[in-house]
């Protein structure tokens, strides 16, 4: 695969943005409980120069005394920021015909890409077979950020149905969050049988990639996933190799155990992060 990333987001690797506290990375200095969480995350955010409406855009308070018919109006002919705050507030609605197909439109159609995010996150709390085709649509959507949400749709919607469509994610995607995600679900569906796969992310140049690898490792109990975790406890990345010592003295059976079950609809947030977890395209 050819690495056409920019310098910039090289540079990010080697020195990523200080919000992301590795020490709120999900293997870190706990015992495993239940991964049931699969991130959209912030490796390569950036504050850039977004206006304060910019950043309250996923702030649904100035719309929340709307009625449908003034979010379903906002979703369609609103400015940017209208449209995001709409989409995250059709949400929390009643699931209802009219509902489901406006969001499926602003998913797959929308020119912003926040507000195309915005409305695969909220089609998931509404799901049937439009939701699924939409995210299903979403996985060759030119935003990385949209992409990885379209995989947690998947993941929440039925990630057995969609096993083919988040791998191939997995096996032909280019940024970091969408093959993370992909990765996760598919964990959660195969274990040990993941285990080449993430021998191969444990060497990608994502830190982040590198330390969930790490982190699933855990649960393939062979000699070749315990010979690469001793490689990665040093690794360049402190979270990587503290993720790796903690998955070498992990029980692999219990790991799979515990890790398993359905995404919560409202992701973990690191702090200083709002809902808008990519970077801005100003």
């Amino acid at each position: 695969m050819t690495d056409d990333r920019s310098e910039y987001e090289t540079q990010l690797d080697a020195d990523p943005d200080p919000q992301l506290d590795p020490e709120r990375s999900p293997g870190m200095h706990t015992d495993i409980e239940a991964l049931a969480d699969i991130e959209v995350s912030r490796e390569d955010v950036t504050i850039g120069e977004a206006t304060p409406e910019e950043l309250a855009a996923a702030d649904t308070e100035p719309v929340e005394d709307a009625d449908l018919a003034a979010l379903l109006s906002d979703l369609r002919d609103g400015t940017d920021i209208d449209r995001r705050r709409a989409a995250l507030a059709l949400k929390d609605e009643p699931t209802e015909d009219a509902i489901v197909t406006a969001l499926a439109r602003a998913a797959t159609t929308d020119a912003d890409s926040d507000v195309r995010q915005f409305a695969v996150e909220a089609l998931t709390a509404h799901g049937d077979e439009r939701t699924a085709a939409a995210a299903v649509d979403l996985l060759d959507d030119p935003d990385p950020w949209v992409r990885a949400e379209a995989v947690v749709a998947l993941d929440n919607l039925d990630r057995q149905a969609h096993e083919d469509d988040i791998a191939a994610v997995l096996a032909g995607d280019d940024h970091h969050a969408v093959r993370r995600n992909a990765a996760i679900s598919l964990f959660k569906l195969r274990g040990e049988a993941l285990g080449e796969d993430l021998l191969e992310l444990s060497h990608a140049d994502s830190e982040r990639l590198r330390e969930w690898a790490a982190h699933m490792l855990a649960g393939v109990d062979d000699d070749r996933a315990r010979e690469r975790l001793r490689e990665l406890t040093d690794d360049p990345a402190s979270v990587v190799r503290q993720t790796a010592e903690r998955s070498l003295e992990a029980d692999p059976g219990q790991f799979r155990r515990q890790f398993g079950g359905a995404l919560e609809n409202d992701a973990r947030l690191l702090p200083g992060e709002d809902r808008l977890n990519r970077m801005p395209d100003l």
